[in-house]
């Protein structure tokens, strides 16, 4: 077996520094605006503000500010029951990290973590195989570029199925329901399935039971959805519709 590698793993973080820069620079130049045409102001203030509050929401999602993205990635996990041989896949699995995390924890299992990646995001295909090597599970996980609206897998294949605020990202897919669906596509007959998302939000998805009837209506045996976001350890500040403040758990057993 391969020892891991000497180092420290790269998670990245969720609020991209796109999110902080760009608003700022806008926010900057609007204000040099202001000089001719005072009311710029008022639109410089709001740039700076949205600058302000993406910055802030990285430094909690950070180790240093609270580690809140680790923490919400646990539901993911803390929602699975389920330590056995066989495949488990990951949906958008980023920097890799709830991917490696799921090998850790389930030693006999082959894990896949699929990804579109992108230019938009801090993570590629290179980064999640360097962090599983520094993990120690390079030979337990796979990692491949992939659309999560056309997932390369036969119907039925996966043992467990995992995905974790990926869904609502998928562009070129009007109904986000669909991106569930294709999901249980590949869970097999009997197994397992942890999905969070903006599962609350309905302007995307819908009245949240309704949601829930679809599912069961596509032939999946057990299915709940569980309210994540109201947990404590999630600061108000990040309890709006399109961060936190909308995430919710769909798990069950098709």
């Amino acid at each position: 077996m391969k020892q891991p590698s000497t180092g420290i793993p790269n998670y990245g973080n969720w609020v991209s520094t796109r999110l902080i820069y760009i608003p700022g620079m806008v926010g900057l130049l609007f204000l040099g605006g202001a000089i001719r045409i005072p009311f710029l102001v008022v639109v410089a203030a709001l740039f700076l503000l949205i600058s302000l509050y993406f910055a802030y929401a990285r430094y909690l999602f950070s180790p240093q500010g609270g580690n809140i993205q680790n923490r919400v990635r646990g539901l993911v996990l803390s929602n699975l029951d389920w330590n056995e041989a066989g495949q488990i896949l990951d949906i958008g699995c980023g920097s890799g990290s709830l991917t490696i995390e799921l090998a850790k924890k389930n030693k006999e299992a082959k894990v896949v973590g699929i990804d579109h990646w992108g230019k938009q995001w801090e993570y590629s295909k290179k980064i999640c195989e360097k962090n599983a090597a520094f993990e120690g599970v390079a030979e337990q996980v796979t990692f491949q570029k992939a659309d999560a609206a056309a997932l390369p897998f036969d119907d039925d294949t996966m043992d467990v199925v995992v995905s974790n605020l990926v869904f609502h990202e998928v562009g070129g897919v009007r109904d986000k329901k669909e991106l569930v669906r294709e999901a249980l596509r590949v869970v097999k007959k009997g197994g397992r399935f942890v999905l969070q998302d903006l599962f609350l939000w309905k302007r995307i998805y819908g009245d949240p039971d309704e949601l829930i009837e679809t599912i069961r209506s596509w032939g999946i045996g057990e299915v709940k959805l569980i309210n994540t976001s109201n947990l404590a350890f999630i600061p108000k500040i990040l309890k709006l519709p399109f961060m936190l403040g909308t995430i919710g758990v769909i798990t069950g057993k098709k």
